[in-house]
């Protein structure tokens, strides 16, 4: 009986049984070894970016401030029973798994009352971010890392964009660099002043920004990292440029926009400029190269952006604009300490304007100057264990900030970059925040003229054409 039964076991519906069984148990056992693998790989092989703007996808400047971190700093994200935003969070995943030095900690609020109040007095909402160095810390509110709008045809507000890599980048930068510099713009000459939107992604590059009149302090400041002359349209005094010059002298650092527009001599604050080998150029610039205006307007100038360390982010835009620029030249007979390279350069087609009052056209005319020109320089100068750096545009324009939407934010980078280099940090942090509506699609004057020529001309042209074909290859059929 025993043997029978032995031997029923052994049929081929058992043996067969078996062997699915345990196919099925090593199947389900690689499967289960599989998802504890990729359980391990970091978030950015496992959540894929989708979002058309890459809002939780960090950039190159993000990854080498991270590769260049030497202490730990972690992001405690405040929490609360199923508020947690998923695009902060895969944003956060991302910064860790890119850094060894970067701990992600979530803190829910309700199980931990009193741990934000070791960081800030103010009561925050979930999905706000607490960045700890070792020195400082920095609290980045949920309402600074969405920007909002109020749509006045509705009366309500909107979501317009994402500033999470903006807002985390500086913040991270801010808790372990070792200094904060200060730079100081000068007042009391009409001077312009800084966007908004602009100011605040110097405050991003951490540079505090404070004011200075040389009327009636002795000297710039000793803390100074910089100084800012912002298109002034009335002129310094004597005194004022001396104070401005024996700065310079001792190794100072000065970002100098010229107004263009300003029918004012100034003649001490171009003594300034003269000092350091370079002085502007009468009228106003004008392109005669389609790829290098605006479309339609040959005074909105779309230079050439050279390689420099000022440059380096604003060449990644593609494009800077300049409206009613003037032309930069380098005098004659330079001492030999001076170093002068071109930032941002017209076309070999431009000229300069001269008679802009009673202008009649804007064709080149006899009295107008050739180009090509700068129209942005770096000027440095070595002496002893001192260096003078200076960076001159010839533009009050690049500091309009509809100009700057025209380019996508190509004349905002290169503002942070020109403070970036001037205040020796390593890399420019200021990240603009990521668009959630449109984005601008930037197309010089000669492009827009080869686009129209191909959507109005050759298209049309070439579907008559494939329609003759067809038709007489059917006639003859």
């Amino acid at each position: 009986m025993k043997e029978k039964m032995k031997q029923s076991f052994m049929t081929k519906q058992i043996k067969k049984g078996s062997y699915s069984i345990a196919a099925i148990v090593i199947v389900a056992g690689i499967l289960i070894l599989i998802n504890l693998l990729v359980g391990k790989l970091p978030a950015k092989f496992t959540q894929i970016d989708v979002t058309s703007n890459k809002l939780y996808t960090i950039g190159d400047q993000t990854k080498e401030m991270l590769n260049g971190l030497n202490q730990d700093v972690t992001l405690y994200l405040i929490t609360g029973t199923g508020t947690e935003d998923s695009t902060i969070t895969q944003l956060l995943d991302r910064y860790a798994d890119h850094s060894k030095h970067i701990k992600v900690e979530k803190k829910d609020i309700v199980d931990n009352p009193g741990f934000l109040k070791n960081y800030t007095d103010q009561e925050l909402d979930t999905n706000s971010i607490v960045v700890v160095g070792d020195d400082r810390h920095k609290v980045i509110s949920y309402y600074d890392l969405y920007k909002q709008e109020i749509d006045y045809s509705t009366y309500s507000s909107k979501t317009t964009g994402f500033d999470g890599e903006g807002q985390l980048t500086s913040a991270i930068s801010y808790v372990t660099s070792e200094d904060l510099p200060v730079i100081y713009q000068l007042t009391g000459h009409e001077e312009m002043d800084l966007p908004e939107t602009l100011k605040a992604s110097i405050e991003k590059e951490n540079i505090d920004l404070e004011t200075m009149n040389l009327i009636t302090e002795e000297h710039v400041p000793e803390d100074a990292a910089g100084i800012m002359i912002l298109a002034p349209t009335t002129d310094v005094s004597e005194e004022e440029a001396n104070k401005i010059m024996a700065y310079l002298e001792g190794g100072g650092k000065a970002f100098i926009v010229s107004s263009s527009t300003s029918t004012e001599e100034m003649p001490h604050f171009h003594d300034i400029l003269m000092a350091y080998g370079v002085e502007t150029v009468d009228g106003i610039v004008l392109e005669g190269d389609s790829d290098h205006y605006y479309p339609n307007y040959q005074q909105y100038l779309i230079p050439n952006i050279n390689t420099h360390d000022v440059t380096t982010q604003a060449s990644k835009t593609g494009y800077v604009i300049l409206p009613l620029a003037k032309g930069i030249t380098t005098l004659e007979n330079n001492r030999s300490t001076l170093s002068i390279e071109s930032l941002l350069s017209s076309s070999d087609k431009a000229y300069s304007k001269t008679d802009i009052e009673s202008l009649v056209t804007l064709e080149k005319e006899s009295g107008d100057i050739d180009g090509p020109f700068d129209l942005g320089v770096a000027i440095t100068e070595q002496f002893e264990d001192k260096e003078t750096k200076i960076v001159f545009i010839a533009c009050e324009g690049i500091l309009d900030q509809t100009m700057d939407q025209v380019v996508s934010g190509g004349n905002t980078k290169l503002i942070t970059g020109a403070l970036t280099y001037l205040c020796e940090r390593p890399v420019s942090i200021s990240i603009p925040e990521k668009s959630l509506e449109l984005n601008y699609l930037i197309v010089t004057a000669g492009r827009a003229n080869t686009w129209a020529f191909m959507t109005t001309i050759l298209l049309p042209l070439a579907c008559m054409v494939t329609g003759g074909v067809v038709w007489y290859r059917r006639r003859r059929a």
